[in-house]
């Protein structure tokens, strides 16, 4: 079936189920609007009787949009009254339609029938920040309980160190752990736990160890690098030795040193060192045999100790989990887990709820299927009953990039499969009304030999884009960007990754600022009133995407940022993960420490020094030496101020420090009232009183700069919403999400000025006219599983603490198989948000192998024979 017989299909067939897989650009919202839009005008239900459910908030709010002006249009053309009095009596109930996210949905099921569901009637739905803090609650009160007589895994899991770049102590990792679990407590299936002789297994390798230890501590030279390299085992061989020279057997430390030992640089890369002989009695060989063996026990014993381990933290956290539920319970509240599995168990287990659903809602309409989970497809599919005509979906599993919230493709095509089998049809749409042919052609030639459709892998199969818009020969579509400084400044000549990070940002920020000065290129923009009117290119047509925000702790946005604020150029950084590390952001923070704590004078000066107050440093050193020290409460008489002790020389002027001693006075008023008004009541009170609100919006980027401030007065509302009580707590939790970079950036309105920095899955079902692809040496996908899932079994095995279990271990060659798959459709989607301009980085060479822009090269770079 072709494109155009597809989408009459969509119009026309409205009693039969169908699947529609719609390629990007292909207008899908358009079809979906146009099928409710026959449905209603056919009188197959009523606005009331649809449920429309999109993947997110913004997206159910368009589709209202966007539903409202096709019924008005559709009303106007009309000449059948039966019609038009049925899209009348459609949009008189828009409002009251059941247009939402799938967790929105389920919370309006439950609210209907919270009697059968067990629900709190007026329970409230938690945020995530919410839920964390309820967790926090509930497992400090677990673990408070479990160390009076502590259970194994407990035991084990805090006697074990950090790994290298993990900077949680073993409380915040065994939290972090727990939080895991309880996020996916409908996977309850235990994980194995095989008999592991862990008493014996320590025994055997900790006379390895002895052994190792005598034989490399008779090293001829201790200059050689091999005794140099081995120094961990030696010390941990003295340690191990101490201890039981006084006749301790401390399984739970041993079995934390000899996993560390696995971590050491020197012991895991050894160097062979020089010379047959290494000591008197031992040649090297022999000593080298001796340390790969001892390496490769050592190894394969972490791999089991880490197994075993999170098998009995598994069990052990649930009690944790249970008095996250039973707080929650007292608080009547749910979280987003709670949503979906108390609707599929009321649907699923109430006969009567089940049918009288079924009756009510006639017509089931879902979009962006390929990102549902298991949960969520089971509830549409007791809701559709496997009516003819009753449910239509539209997705499109080259977009399937969500496997980190437990999406798969493998739900998408069971379903699909399971409805083709039971009389529905699946259509393919494939003309694209968003790229130029251009792109068009690039992206297919690029994909066309990635996505094979494998079952193994769940990878995607391709279906070729169709072109629609008239090519424009009057600029390109495709642009590789050059690195400028690729190499390496010592060694061979070849590019290194460190060469391309600290140069490519500029470029990128010297290419934004030609195509947006000095290019004269344009593009297609929508006016109001539908019409579209050829524009130069500004800064708000451009984005730029990235793979990630983060990177070992580093802020990969920053150098892009820092490269186009230099060129003055304005810029929107929208849902990054560095917020808490923006300057304005810290400023305020800083100011609320000094509120709080008048004794910390380190915070005091920042505040001073700040943007806030921006007193020089001149005056703030005059002050330091002349009054002694800066406090809200030690204010110089001579400056308005109340000390008993006058520090002051006699004689000298003080009105230019009058400014300091305004801003400690200010310090002063918020710190007396901070806990007798809201939060977010002092941060307001003072913005206000520091003009800051101007301050920031004049800067370059001031629009974000401003944004990210008001910020952070919401979230001292909902802090405040979700039960914090005290001005302490707002500060210690500020700096708890500083340090775990938590997502909190605002949402800046779509009209705002400014080039778009977002990830690829911010920008999944945005357009751009011109779409820069960053950060060329991000890797496609990690090195290793983080989860396996099987959602028939019940079962769940991921990663928590740094410890795997046996389930994870079988699958891990699979699921990281399947992980590159989604780097694949990651980078489809990057390169398929462009309408007239696709920028893509490269080196003048060769291309760069590895990459999370890896699929792309086939189509960038020529064959070799071509060349």
């Amino acid at each position: 079936m072709d494109d155009a017989e597809a989408r009459r299909a969509i119009a026309d067939d409205l009693d039969d189920t169908l699947v529609v897989e719609a390629a990007a650009g292909t207008g899908k919202t358009t079809e979906l609007v146009t099928r409710i839009l026959h449905v209603l005008a056919a009188g197959h239900a009523t606005m009331m009787q649809i449920v429309a459910v999109t993947f997110t908030e913004k997206a159910a709010g368009e589709l209202k949009l966007r539903l409202r002006e096709a019924l008005e249009q559709r009303r106007a053309e009309v000449s059948d009254d039966r019609i038009r009095d049925r899209l009348e009596l459609a949009l008189k109930t828009l409002e009251e339609a059941h247009v939402n996210t799938i967790h929105g949905f389920c919370a309006e099921l439950l609210r209907e029938r919270p009697v059968e569901a067990r629900v709190d009637p007026l329970f409230a739905v938690l945020t995530e920040p919410q839920a964390d803090r309820l967790y926090s609650r509930a497992f400090r009160a677990w673990l408070q309980e479990a160390l009076q007589d502590p259970p194994e895994g407990l035991r084990r899991a805090l006697r074990r160190t950090s790994g290298f770049g993990d900077t949680d102590g073993p409380i915040d990792r065994l939290r972090g752990a727990g939080r895991a679990l309880a996020e996916w407590r409908e996977f309850p299936h235990p994980w194995a736990r095989p008999a592991f002789d862990r008493e014996r297994e320590i025994a055997r390798h900790v006379a390895a160890l002895h052994r190792l230890a005598e034989l490399t501590a008779a090293a001829s030279s201790t200059r050689d690098n091999l005794f140099v390299d081995t120094d961990a085992v030696r010390r941990t061989s003295r340690q191990i030795q101490l201890e039981q020279s006084f006749g301790q057997v401390d399984l739970d430390g041993w079995e934390a040193r000899l996993v560390d030992l696995t971590r050491d640089r020197g012991f895991s890369r050894t160097r062979k060192g020089v010379g047959y002989k290494f000591s008197k009695d031992a040649t090297r060989a022999d000593v080298l045999a001796a340390r790969d063996a001892l390496l490769g026990d050592l190894q394969q014993f972490r791999k089991d100790a880490d197994a075993d381990l999170a098998a009995c933290l598994q069990q052990e956290l649930a009690g944790a989990t249970a008095r996250y539920q039973a707080l929650k319970e007292a608080a009547g509240a749910l979280d987003f887990t709670d949503l979906l599995s108390r609707a599929r168990d009321l649907i699923r287990t109430d006969d009567s709820v089940r049918h009288y659903l079924q009756e009510k809602f006639t017509r089931i309409f879902v979009d962006e299927f390929q990102d549902t989970d298991p949960v969520q497809a089971e509830i549409l599919l007791l809701l559709a009953n496997d009516v003819p005509g009753r449910l239509f979906i539209v997705g499109d599993p080259k977009q399937a990039i969500y496997r980190f919230r437990g999406t798969d493709i493998g739900t998408y095509w069971r379903v699909r499969d399971r409805i083709a089998k039971r009389g529905g049809r699946v259509l393919q749409l494939t003309t694209s009304y968003r790229s130029v042919p251009a792109i068009q052609q690039f992206v297919n030639a690029a994909f066309a030999h990635e996505m094979t459709g494998d079952e193994a892998t769940r990878q995607a199969e391709y279906v070729p884009l169709s072109p629609s818009r008239a090519a424009d020969d009057s600029q390109p579509a495709i642009v590789a960007l050059p690195v400028p400084r690729p190499y390496a400044r010592r060694g061979p000549l070849r590019a290194s990754a460190k060469a391309i990070e600290s140069s490519l940002p500029d470029m990128v920020g010297a290419f934004v600022e030609w195509l947006t000065v000095k290019s004269g290129w344009a593009t297609f923009e929508k006016q109001p009133d539908g019409s579209e009117t050829r524009v130069p290119l500004q800064p708000r047509h451009i984005a730029v995407l990235f793979r990630r925000f983060v990177s070992f702790g580093e802020d990969v946005t920053r150098p892009y940022v820092d490269a186009i604020e230099a060129r003055g150029v304005p810029h929107l950084l929208v849902g990054g993960k560095a917020f808490h590390g923006r300057e304005e952001v810290e400023t305020v923070r800083a100011a609320l420490a000094a509120i709080e704590w008048p004794d910390d004078e380190l915070s005091v000066f920042a505040t001073l020094k700040g943007s806030l107050f921006a007193i020089d440093d001149e005056h703030l050193v005059e002050f330091r030496h002349r009054f002694g020290a800066f406090h809200p409460f030690r204010i110089p008489k001579e400056l308005g101020g109340n000390t008993g002790q006058e520090l002051a020389l006699t004689g000298e002027p003080t009105a230019h420090l009058q400014a300091i001693a305004d801003a400690l006075r200010l310090l002063q008023q918020l710190h007396r009232g901070r806990n007798y008004r809201p939060v977010a009541d002092t941060i307001g009170r003072l913005l206000a009183a520091t003009r800051a609100h101007v301050g920031f919006i004049l800067r370059q980027a001031g629009e974000q700069a401003l944004a990210n401030v008001l910020h952070v007065a919401e979230l001292a509302r909902q802090y405040e919403a979700s039960g914090g009580i005290s001005f302490r707590g707002f500060i210690d939790e500020l700096r708890t999400a500083a340090a775990s970079e938590a997502a909190e950036a605002p949402i800046l309105e779509e009209g705002s000025d400014g080039v778009r920095l977002m990830t690829v899955h911010k920008a999944k079902g945005l357009e751009f006219p011109v779409v820069i692809l960053a950060d060329l040496t991000c890797h496609m996908s990690r090195n290793d599983a983080s989860r396996y899932l099987d959602a028939p079994r019940g079962l769940c095995a991921l990663k928590i603490g740094g410890w795997a279990p046996h389930e994870l271990h079988r699958h891990e060659a699979e699921e990281v198989a399947r992980d590159q798959a989604e780097g694949v459709r990651l980078a489809y989607v990057a390169a398929t948000r462009a309408r007239d301009l696709l920028v893509v980085p490269a080196l003048g060479d060769d291309e760069w192998q590895g990459g999370w822009l890896g699929p792309l090269n086939r189509a960038l770079y020529p064959p070799m024979a071509s060349r």
